[in-house]
């Protein structure tokens, strides 16, 4: 995924003094700013909300409770689809003998680091107005393409763990029992099932193949971060490279990438290695999202590069939005089912 960021500051530090300090990384070659997964990944919630989502209810104790500070959603991911698919941990309390809950994440997303040094401006700023003695701020921003990889985990939709026998492996609930109550309660067809050889209980197909194009669908719609007021910027990506994939292998890791004094980088013989490395692992088309008017000139030589892999349809182009709400409609649809489940591989002798 690739962001562009023109004279933005989508992701804020730690201030210094009166000066808002942009994130970023030193790294030995330069600056880099970067925007933290963690912030995308409340825009693509805030994005689910905007298209109808009900969202986890959140609730914060802390100094007012003469308690550590804390907060938690309802940890419940069958009647919540955030929490199925962003995770969580809700700690129980050891006073009350409280057990602890947690989910991993099914959606995965790295931190969105601009692809070649780049120095943040800082901008002076006065408010002097219907004052005697103006007072003086300051804020960063600047001007960057970023990228991260990002995965999808699309059986880990709908699909929660269970403690074994012996009480090994994550749980998802405190038991199998609880967790069908929960299931029947809100969705009817939950069922027990073993998943990734561990007791779990897994939503209706119907259900996830909602959720799943939900999250892509916010994708779609991204909006959101900091500064919107001084600095307003498009927060849809930019670049989009997705493939499916029977693993958690992100084959496209150095396909999308920077050199200093050139930019971004789509680095078309790269994929096709990658791909003839991979083969039997990842499904056709690889869905290329590419908003029109970005980096037309490295489109241009990755269009060359990979002129068969286009005309024979292994690889497909189109705008990050259509690309998005496309996949999300063939989910919806159950054309792709088969990605629900884990693929099913020959053992070796």
């Amino acid at each position: 995924m690739v962001l562009s960021v023109r004279a933005g500051a989508p992701n804020n530090g730690k201030g210094e003094a009166t000066v808002g300090r942009v994130k970023r990384a030193r790294l030995r070659d330069g600056v880099y700013p970067y925007i933290s997964a963690q912030a995308v990944r409340r825009w693509v919630r805030e994005s689910m909300v905007e298209l109808g989502a009900v969202p986890s209810p959140v609730t914060r104790v802390g100094k007012a409770q003469n308690k550590a500070q804390k907060a938690n959603t309802a940890a419940d991911p069958v009647r919540y689809a955030d929490d199925d698919l962003f995770g969580y941990m809700k700690a129980g309390s050891s006073k009350d003998n409280a057990a602890t809950t947690l989910r991993d994440s099914p959606f995965m997303l790295g931190t969105l680091m601009a692809v070649e040094p780049s120095y943040p401006t800082e901008d002076y700023g006065v408010m002097a107005r219907g004052v005697i003695e103006p007072v003086l701020h300051g804020h960063d921003f600047y001007t960057a393409d970023l990228a991260a990889p990002f995965l999808l985990d699309v059986p880990r939709i709908g699909t929660f763990t269970l403690p074994g026998d012996g009480g090994v492996g994550r749980p998802n609930y405190l038991s199998k029992e609880d967790a069908l109550a929960v299931a029947e309660a809100v969705s009817a067809g939950a069922a027990p099932v073993t998943f990734r050889d561990q007791p779990a209980v897994r939503l209706p197909i119907e259900e996830r193949r909602k959720r799943a194009a939900l999250l892509l669908e916010a994708m779609a719609h991204l909006s959101g971060g900091a500064k919107q007021a001084l600095h307003y910027g498009d927060r849809v990506p930019d670049l989009l490279v997705l493939v499916p994939f029977k693993g958690g292998i992100n084959p496209l890791a150095h396909c999308v990438d920077g050199q200093e004094g050139l930019g971004l980088r789509v680095r078309g013989n790269v994929l096709r290695e990658e791909l003839k490395a991979w083969a039997g692992e990842w499904e056709a088309p690889v869905r290329i999202g590419w908003r029109p008017g970005f980096r037309d000139e490295v489109r241009e030589d990755f269009e060359k590069e990979c002129a068969a892999e286009l005309a024979d349809g292994t690889i497909v182009v189109a705008h990050p939005r259509t690309t998005l709400r496309t996949l999300a409609g063939e989910l919806r649809d159950g054309a792709l089912d088969a990605w629900f489940d884990d693929p099913v591989r020959e053992q070796v002798q």
